[in-house]
């Protein structure tokens, strides 16, 4: 099979196509042909090792999953013996957690893996798309912030995957949601369902009027010491990227009993395989209603991934970066 190796950190010429053996699945594992992956911020991370702290979970020297990747779409082509929630032929989005290993043809998961049937009337990239941003925003929003009905909730990176998926959950949950991103990214934002937008371009919302219950910094481009000021009280500051500021002031938090301001970080890719699939099949429902979208930016063949993962370095992606796996594979050896 092909895939995308890392086998040193550093730019996006690190990343080389690759074959490698096709894998085999165990008893208890199901083993997917990938149509659909994503190229991500987290991906980058782990690609260079920044933050360093990255080093601690993929590899002090070298990454020791040299396949990078976590979110997915695509069909079950085999079975392991004891497997019996699936079956051939199923269509599947998710996770792969901790083993990574979407930038490829083919993976084996576990059957009781961060795994669940693909929404109906979608793409498999949109699946992909939608699985890592919502597995990231979800447990950001429900189980951090505790956003409900007449909270005030401020998205820094409202235009990202991860941003525009939780503006879009925010308004679901019932808060009052403001989006921060530029002035381009504006109608967009307001059309996922944002009460009202913000052009950091043109103005900093920490040295605004507005005050709010929550903000989600879903780029990790502030931090609680500039947001702190136009939190409310018992207010919370969310990031999605482990600072030692955002860490230090986490545990501050824990320290004094969380009461006041406060700031998390949380490692929700680290979450277990069950919590995530219970949320893919929420997602699933909500996508098949029609009441959550991706916006996907830019597609590119598996053997471009240096190419996607140059763009989402910059920064200016609005929504998700999709792979598509199958289609270029196909497309590639039609051509010879």
């Amino acid at each position: 099979m092909r895939a995308i190796l890392a086998e040193r950190y550093g730019g996006p010429e690190v990343l080389r196509l690759a074959e490698l053996p096709k894998p085999v699945p165990a008893d208890n594992q199901v083993l997917i042909r990938i149509h659909a992956t994503v190229a991500t911020p987290p991906d980058c991370a782990y690609r260079k090792a920044d933050p360093f702290i990255v080093r601690f979970f993929a590899g002090f020297i070298r990454p020791k999953n040299q396949v990078l990747g976590d979110s997915l779409s695509g069909v079950i082509e085999a079975v392991g013996k004891d497997v019996t929630r699936f079956k051939p032929g199923d269509e599947v989005f998710g996770a792969t957690c901790e083993v990574l290993g979407a930038y490829a043809e083919y993976i084996t998961l576990c059957e009781n893996g961060a795994l669940a049937k693909k929404p109906e009337g979608i793409s498999h990239g949109e699946a992909a798309g939608l699985a890592e941003g919502f597995l990231t925003a979800m447990p950001f929003m429900r189980d951090h912030g505790r956003v409900e009905p007449g909270k005030t909730v401020l998205i820094n990176g409202a235009s990202g995957n991860v941003g525009s998926l939780a503006v879009q959950i925010a308004k679901r949950l019932g808060a009052e949601v403001t989006g921060v991103c530029s002035g381009r990214n504006t109608d967009m934002v307001l059309g996922l369902g944002a009460d009202r937008v913000i052009d950091y371009t043109k103005q900093d919302f920490t040295l605004g009027a507005g005050r709010y219950d929550v903000i989600f910094d879903a780029v990790g481009k502030s931090s609680f010491g500039h947001c702190r000021p136009v939190l409310n009280r018992q207010g919370v500051y969310l990031t999605t990227v482990p600072t030692l500021s955002a860490v230090t002031r986490m545990l501050m938090g824990r320290i004094l009993g969380g009461k006041g301001k406060r700031a998390i970080f949380a490692p929700t890719g680290l979450r277990k395989p069950h919590e995530k699939a219970k949320d893919l099949r929420l997602l699933a429902d909500w996508a098949e209603a029609g009441a959550i979208r991706l916006i996907i930016d830019r597609r590119y063949p598996l053997a471009d991934m240096a190419k996607a993962h140059a763009y989402v370095d910059t920064g200016r992606k609005r929504g998700s970066v999709v792979i598509e796996v199958v289609e270029s594979l196909e497309q590639a050896q039609a051509a010879h």
